[in-house]
């Protein structure tokens, strides 16, 4: 229709291509390969194609690990659970609870003591935790063993003991320090993670907002910019006793990893690990003590002071 000789004469005054109406050309284009919009059943793709894919797959996950997420933001994500169940946390009359692997082991040698798990290192509330018990170990250097138990990596519990001015004063005892970061001995004390009211309610908030002690950047600075960076301790795996001397560091005892590697997500503790403190009689009794209610509650270490007739 378009292809005869006038056609072309007009098409090319008003300056357009002699073959710009004739549509076998496009027939002919997509017989030699061009994409086709008619719908077709799709095919499987080539080897270099699948090649590409898969790159895709494995590079992705591996953009998305938690290993590339800023180790303040870890303590946020859900933990591993604990290798055992979560006990029932021990009450005044009860044994001092024994963990599956015997890193704390209380009532040896007539020692009285006062043990307490810490959230997370950077937690201003964990920090007034420690000063007061690192006040009590000053006070009752002979009379008193005082045990804090982290379930932070080694390096950075050690890292946060040294910004808090380290386990001792001039003088004082010593605030003996158990690495726990599988949680096993959390778990054997009751103590599992807390519910959404338990870390986020209203009054723990304004709490925290009115709080100046928060070093976790701090500590996640002094590591790295993510777990990548080695967080484990040099130290030899230890277990602790009441009254018995420290290892692995000054103040620090070094707990068992599992299969040797530090989870990444372990590295800074966990925001919704929960809390408690217990006092522990030379025999190995519980006399106080119990589950902190939420995150802000600082418990009264002077009470368990006093349950052991100490003062």
């Amino acid at each position: 229709m378009f292809s005869n000789l006038a056609t072309k004469v007009a098409l090319k005054k008003v300056g357009l291509p002699s073959d710009t109406f004739d549509f076998s050309s496009w027939k002919k284009a997509s017989s030699e390969g061009k994409p086709s919009k008619k719908i077709t059943k799709s095919q499987p793709p080539t080897t270099g194609t699948s090649n590409n894919n898969d790159a895709n797959a494995k590079a992705w996950p591996e953009w998305m690990s938690i290993k590339s997420l800023p180790l303040t933001v870890q303590p946020w994500l859900t933990p591993r659970p604990p290798p055992i169940p979560i006990a029932d946390p021990p009450r005044v009359g009860d044994l001092a609870p024994l963990d599956r692997d015997r890193k704390l082991v209380l009532g040896g040698g007539g020692k009285k003591v006062i043990v307490v798990f810490l959230r997370c290192v950077g937690c201003a509330f964990a920090q007034k935790t420690f000063l007061h018990l690192r006040a009590l170990a000053t006070k009752y250097p002979s009379t008193l063993t005082c045990i804090a138990v982290s379930h932070s990596s080694p390096a950075a519990t050690q890292k946060w003991i040294d910004l808090l001015g380290g386990g001792t004063r001039a003088g004082g005892g010593l605030v003996q320090v158990v690495v726990d970061e599988d949680r096993a001995v959390y778990a054997a004390w009751g103590l599992g993670l807390g519910s959404v009211w338990y870390v986020l309610n209203p009054a723990s908030q304004v709490a925290g907002f009115k709080e100046k002690g928060w070093l976790g950047e701090r500590v996640a600075g002094s590591l790295g910019a993510t777990s990548s960076s080695s967080s484990s301790s040099s130290s030899p795996p230890s277990r602790v006793k009441a009254g018995g001397s420290k290892k692995g560091g000054v103040g620090v005892v070094a707990g068992e990893e599992e299969g040797g590697v530090v989870g990444p997500a372990t590295t800074m503790g966990n925001k919704w690990q929960q809390a408690g403190a217990w006092a522990v009689d030379g025999r190995g009794t519980v006399v106080w003590g119990g589950k902190a209610a939420k995150v802000d509650d600082v418990m009264d270490l002077d009470a368990g002071v006093r349950a052991l007739g100490i003062a």
